[in-house]
């Protein structure tokens, strides 16, 4: 701990906040006091916390060329607006 560093108690925490908590220490395998700063940090937007994770990023840059043409081609459809639908 810095000498900057402050400490804090909290009261009265409700139980859906301490299963979420809980949920949190044991998904990053981490102590419940880090859960509780790393969740504080991401709500208040402070810089230098964690991202929330997606699952995505396994699959970022996966694709070749030619799969990102034939996704374009197979989701075109998608992007034409059916203007009698809109009026």
């Amino acid at each position: 701990m810095t000498a900057t560093s402050k400490h804090l108690t909290l009261r009265n925490v409700p139980r859906a906040v301490m299963r979420a908590l809980e949920r949190e220490r044991r998904h990053k395998r981490s102590s419940l006091n880090q859960a509780a700063i790393d969740a504080l940090a991401r709500a208040l937007g402070v810089h230098g916390s964690e991202p929330a994770e997606n699952g995505l990023a396994v699959l970022a840059g996966t694709w070749s060329e030619s799969d990102f043409r034939a996704f374009q081609a197979a989701t075109a459809t998608f992007e034409k607006v059916d203007d009698e639908h809109w009026k």
